[in-house]
């Protein structure tokens, strides 16, 4: 096996070190063809043993690198999920590799071609999962990978770099820590496909390096993902998974409700339970072994910014835990806002912290054109019964995915997880990220007396007849459109 590319962490990897490991890859990539069945689930096989071999090594090395997060946490939301999205590869792959036939005049089918070199650009939150994630699609569609990995996590990155030299030639599968402006030349190497997690800020500057080489972007962003307790929700249980949700890995999830509209009716009712199960899961906080620091002290001060604008624009502020922000743990307690004008910060910023805003609503048309009137977010939850009221919020809100009556559930089953437009682009996961990662090429034969172009060169393209039979075509065509619309 390789060995890991040097230097990692936050020192700055070289656009020549970067050009040599495409350069690399593209000559395997070329010299091998399309990889068979068997050699992708390889491939896949060896990276998940490499997250799995390495797993507690792993979660300390994040642990150290957030401050506090336990073990648990990073085992079942980082590499278990990996398991399950390798095995639906594995099962799938041959299947999707098949030519598919087109239908018309031509002899044709569609051929499932591998792009290439494809780049990952990993996030902070769970950096092991979104590197490793869209990776095992990109394998599974033939490509090769090279993976960039968060510089915010450094011991991690170190760790996950030793990991995956051990099982996989760098030919293969490559890992490049390094600084931000490593970051950025990665951006814009002449790769085949990159996709990027991360915020809608960053993914913009991505996109335009990319876009400099014509390189396709898979773009998996965020947003305020909104949740809309309906008024036959059952408030117990929307308040007890509301609140898990919020806390899941101290907030820091792209998919976490961001605010929540409750019935004017039951908000002091949704409040108080929401409260109540903030203290049962954290009876205390920042000497919580459970809890999860923020991630650095930017984004302590960020979210903390975020409480004290808010408030000082007349929020109410409920704090779950009668404890203080901790500086020295990176711990913010959690926090409810309440009466928050649309004027705050929080209204309009992604808080990705220990915070949920709740807005109160009179009829259920003000959620809809709230939500239907601002970007488009990852995520979107609804708590209530499947009636008349949810099949509306259906039809005129928009998201990258969408919850009943939980949160975060649709990013578990098997279909495609991704934005729409300012949440992202594309897709992954499954058949999806497979998809994602292919070219379809269309692969035609003639088989008939006469050629494509035949009629349409030349002295033949002036034959009457040719000129009849296209005018006559038209009018067939126009004819059958006004039945249809009763014109």
């Amino acid at each position: 096996m390789s060995a890991v590319t040097q230097p990692f962490g936050p020192a700055h990897i070289g656009r020549e070190e970067l050009d040599r490991l495409v350069t690399l890859q593209r000559a395997a990539f070329r010299a091998e063809g399309d990889p068979s069945a068997d050699v992708r689930r390889d491939r896949i096989d060896r990276l998940l043993l490499a997250v799995l071999d390495a797993a507690d090594e792993l979660a300390e090395g994040l642990a150290e690198d957030y401050g506090r997060r336990p073990a648990t946490l990073t085992k079942a939301s980082e590499f278990l999920g990996l398991t399950e999205e390798a095995r639906c590869l594995r099962d799938g792959l041959g299947e999707w590799m098949k030519p598919t036939p087109v239908d018309g005049p031509a002899s044709a089918f569609v051929q499932h071609k591998p792009l290439g070199v494809v780049g990952v650009v990993t996030a902070w939150n769970f950096p092991v999962a979104l590197a490793v994630h869209p990776a095992l699609d990109a394998l599974a569609a033939g490509n090769r990978v090279i993976m960039k990995f968060t510089d915010v996590h450094v011991r991690t990155g170190e760790i996950f770099a030793r990991a995956v030299a051990r099982y996989l030639r760098e030919d293969e599968v490559a890992v490049v820590c390094g600084d931000v402006r490593t970051a950025q030349e990665f951006s814009d190497l002449p790769l085949d496909k990159i996709i990027f997690t991360g915020s809608p800020a960053v993914g913009r500057l991505v996109a335009t390096a990319a876009g400099a080489n014509l390189v396709p972007v898979t773009l998996e962003l965020g947003g305020k993902n909104p949740v809309v307790v309906a008024p036959d929700a059952d408030l117990e249980m929307a308040a007890h998974r509301i609140a898990a949700s919020r806390m899941l890995n101290g907030g820091q999830v792209c998919l976490c409700p961001d605010y929540v509209f409750v019935p004017r009716r039951h908000a002091e009712e949704f409040t108080a339970a929401l409260q109540a199960e903030l203290a049962r899961l954290f009876p205390t906080y920042t000497d919580s072994p459970a809890a999860v620091s923020m991630v650095n002290e930017r984004n302590f001060d960020r979210v903390l910014g975020l409480i004290r604008d808010a408030v000082a624009k007349g929020a109410r502020k409920i704090t779950a835990v009668a404890e203080e922000p901790c500086r020295e743990s990176l711990l913010i307690p959690p926090t409810l806002l309440l009466d928050v004008p649309e004027q705050a910060q929080i209204e309009q910023e992604e808080i990705f912290g220990p915070v949920l805003p709740i807005h109160v609503y009179d009829d259920i048309a003000e959620p809809i054109s709230y939500i239907a009137g601002r970007p488009a977010p990852l995520a979107a939850y609804w708590y209530g019964k499947d009636g008349d009221d949810f099949r509306r919020f259906l039809q005129h809100t928009t998201s990258g995915g969408l919850t009943r009556n939980d949160c975060l559930l649709h990013h578990s089953v098997d279909g495609p997880f991704g934005g729409v437009g300012n949440s992202g682009t594309g897709a992954y996961s499954g058949k999806a990220g497979f998809d994602e990662f292919t070219h379809r090429r269309v692969v035609a034969a003639q088989t008939g007396p006469r050629g494509f172009t035949d009629g349409l060169v030349g002295a033949p393209l002036l034959a009457p007849a040719m000129t009849f039979g296209v005018d006559q075509a038209i009018s067939a065509a126009a004819a059958d459109i006004r039945a249809r619309i009763g014109l």
